[in-house]
């Protein structure tokens, strides 16, 4: 009689179970995968258009790099700016920080690909941004500022002004001048005035120094960095 063998056939050659995932399986490995990418993608990119509609219309961060607002400002401060801010409601006093294309900076100044990457370093905290100022508004629509009074002092509208924002020994001004600021322009200095460029440097050339309100994009409200530095 036969004896029945004990030991089973070996596997077909192309078996499924001598290979890995089969062709259906690895194209639907493959969608999950590229579902996964695109998701991520989609979320990057959202993420990046929030945050640049933020930094752009709500609140941004400004690297600081230059000594002319000593002391309220100190170079190395990254400012929290509020861009909301309403050109229309500064008063003397306010910081502003604006856009000085065409007052104190050249426009298209340099190769737009030089002009790009700085925009991206200044964007990205890095650098501080050529055409981008923060002054103190002294002048607003309506005011006659000059230098100066009797004691030294500058006078809005005829009234000595009080400025204990100064940087230490310096002087209100050490230009003479005598300005009436039109509607939709202001008159902007730095606090430390020695050393500060601003709308008194400009006087003589096209415009006399006063500064648009529409190219005012937001106000500092706070220090981010460093740690520990308030602004007064």
């Amino acid at each position: 009689m036969a004896e029945r063998s004990t030991h089973e056939d070996p596997a077909p050659a192309g078996s499924s179970s001598s290979q890995g995932p089969s062709d259906p399986q690895r194209t639907s490995l493959l969608e999950r995968w590229s579902r996964g990418w695109r998701l991520v993608l989609v979320a990057v990119i959202a993420a990046l258009v929030v945050l640049i509609g933020v930094r752009t219309w709500v609140l941004d961060i400004y690297y600081v790099g230059s000594q002319s607002m000593q002391p309220t400002i100190e170079p190395g401060d990254r400012i929290l700016s509020d861009q909301m801010v309403d050109a229309s409601q500064l008063q003397r006093g306010d910081l502003v920080i604006f856009d000085g294309r065409g007052s104190f900076a050249p426009v298209d100044a340099d190769p737009p690909l030089v002009e790009a990457g700085q925009r991206l370093a200044s964007w990205a905290g890095i650098r501080p941004t050529d055409d981008i100022f923060v002054k103190r508004v002294i002048g607003v629509p309506g005011d006659t500022v000059a230098c100066c009074a009797a004691d030294g002092r500058l006078t809005v509208n005829g009234e000595p002004l009080e400025e204990p924002y100064l940087f230490p020994g310096d002087a209100p001004s050490e230009t003479e001048f005598e300005v009436v600021v039109p509607d939709g322009r202001l008159w902007l200095l730095g606090d430390h005035r020695s050393v500060s460029v601003d709308s008194r440097s400009l006087l003589g050339a096209p415009g006399g120094g006063l500064v648009r309100a529409d190219r005012v994009l937001g106000t500092p409200v706070a220090v981010v960095w460093p740690p520990g530095r308030d602004l007064p």
